[in-house]
C-alpha cells in the first residue's frame, strides 16, 4: 500500500539547554532508534519501507520540553510511532531530563503535519 509513498524520521531536539555538540548528538541517536524500533514493532513494512529508501532522517528544533509533549500528542493522535528521550543524567544535564523527541519512520506526508513548520538544527 505505501509502495509510492517517501518515507522519514524526524529527530526533535530541544535548543534551551545548551548541550554540547557531543551530548545533542548523543540524544539524538537515541530518539532515532528508540522510534525506529518502535516502528519495526508496530508497523514493520513502514520500517522495511524506510529503509529501503535509505533511512533518511531529519533534525529539528523545539523550543523546550513542552513543545516536545504537544508534538508527541500530535503524532500519537495521528498513529505515528515516536520515542520522548529522558537523559540518564550521568554527565551534562540533571536525570531525567527531557531532551528529544523521534518520530518515525513513517510516511514523510504525516510527519509533516506534526513536525513540518519546525526550522532545522
Amino acid at each position: 500500500m505505501w509502495g509510492l509513498t517517501d518515507f522519514k524520521q524526524v529527530i526533535v531536539a530541544r535548543t534551551d539547554l545548551g548541550m554540547g555538540k557531543g551530548k545533542l548528538a548523543a540524544q539524538v541517536a537515541h530518539a532515532s532508534l528508540g522510534s525506529a524500533e518502535e516502528c519495526r514493532r508496530r508497523s514493520p513494512e513502514w520500517y522495511e519501507d524506510w529503509k529501503q529508501q535509505g533511512q533518511a532522517k531529519v533534525v529539528v528544533k523545539a523550543t523546550g520540553e513542552e513543545h516536545l509533549r504537544e508534538l508527541q500528542k500530535k503524532a500519537r493522535t495521528l498513529g505515528l510511532p515516536n520515542s520522548l528521550i529522558q537523559d540518564a543524567g550521568l554527565t551534562q544535564l540533571e536525570e531525567g531530563t527531557t531532551t528529544c523527541l523521534g518520530i518515525g519512520p513513517a510516511p514523510s506526508s504525516l510527519v509533516d503535519k506534526v513536525t513540518g513548520d519546525l526550522k532545522l538544527l
